[in-house]
């Protein structure tokens, strides 16, 4: 919101300056169409002309007509309109032109035609300004939602994985496993990267590799024996950034879902590789059983979570696939890179 006052702020005086230049130049204009030189009566009769539009554009456009009050904004306009010939006829050619005062009337749709189109030009450069404006103003709201909803995307993620861990901590402590110091260990280095390390919008990629590295070997602790785990990498472009936290939802999924339904023969394979010309693709795979009653695992916001981010950061620059084939999840993400 503070960036949407200061535009508008800048804008009143960038419109100031526009409407002073806009006027000098239909000035010099509308008089090189009658005469070589300038008289003081066309100053005088130009200063009508502009408070006549100053009117229409200030005053009729905000209170009528952006407000959709059509016929009062019509009948307002012709009767500024008749006013400007009235001054004109009867009041500045008795002051001006005393003894021309019978100055032969040429005609109401003449007079007409001799002032409306000067007036329809400023009032066509303001209403083109503030659509300007508003479409600029659109914009910046439109950054600034996105920009809440991003946050408000990652502050769920974070207590989401935190509150996933110490159930897991909390599970150790009570055995007196002795995993539980280094779980504690590793869960301390996740958590200073995903505090401290994540409040940019975008991170480097082997930052994030790095902090996939420890979630892993966290997670590897409750493994035990009871399966594998594999984590191929293929990165060579290191000034490569991405979006924090969203290649780790999917992976704590896995971990999740294989280690509720399956007490033997776990599989996680991980893998990340990135092209030359700049996409990143993910795959993701974990084991599962379908006899397990896979109703009672809490559905958690993380994947929800993660594809409104997607589309959030990188709209149409993504593809995501989700399959299940023989007891086997997986999850192909492609996704443009961008660099540092």
């Amino acid at each position: 919101m503070f960036r949407l006052s200061l535009l508008k702020n800048q804008n009143r005086i960038n419109e100031i300056v526009f409407q002073i230049i806009l006027h000098c130049l239909l000035f010099f204009y509308h008089i090189s169409g009658i005469q070589h030189s300038i008289a003081l009566h066309d100053f005088i009769y130009f200063i009508i002309y502009a408070i006549a539009a100053w009117i229409i554009n200030y005053k009729l456009f905000p209170k009528l007509y952006y407000k959709k009050k059509y016929i009062f904004f019509i009948i307002s306009v012709f009767i500024i309109f008749n006013f400007v010939i009235l001054m004109e006829e009867v009041v500045l050619e008795a002051l001006l032109f005393p003894d021309n005062k019978g100055y032969k009337f040429r005609g109401y749709f003449y007079k007409l035609f001799e002032f409306v189109p000067l007036i329809l030009l400023i009032v066509g450069a303001k209403f083109g300004w503030d659509y300007h404006s508003k479409q600029r103003e659109i914009e910046i709201l439109k950054t600034e939602l996105k920009s809440n909803e991003l946050q408000f995307l990652k502050s769920q993620i974070n207590p989401h994985f935190l509150f996933n861990n110490l159930n897991n901590l909390y599970a150790f402590a009570l055995e007196n496993s002795p995993k539980t110091t280094k779980i504690i260990l590793e869960l301390s280095a996740v958590l200073r990267y995903v505090l401290y390390e994540c409040e940019d919008d975008f991170v480097l990629l082997k930052n994030e590799i790095e902090h996939i590295k420890n979630f892993i070997a966290l997670n590897e602790l409750q493994l035990e024996e009871r399966g594998s785990v594999n984590f191929t990498i293929n990165v060579e472009y290191e000034v490569n950034t991405i979006a924090p936290l969203i290649l780790m939802v999917f992976i704590e999924n896995a971990f999740k879902h294989s280690l509720y339904s399956q007490t033997t023969n776990i599989l996680i394979d991980v893998n990340i590789e990135t092209t030359e010309n700049g996409y990143l693709f993910f795959t993701c795979k974990n084991s599962f059983s379908k006899q397990k009653n896979m109703s009672d695992l809490p559905k958690g916001i993380g994947l929800l979570n993660v594809k409104k981010r997607l589309e959030l950061i990188y709209p149409n620059e993504h593809s995501l696939l989700i399959t299940e084939n023989q007891n086997i999840y997986c999850v192909n993400l492609k996704l443009r890179l961008l660099n540092e």
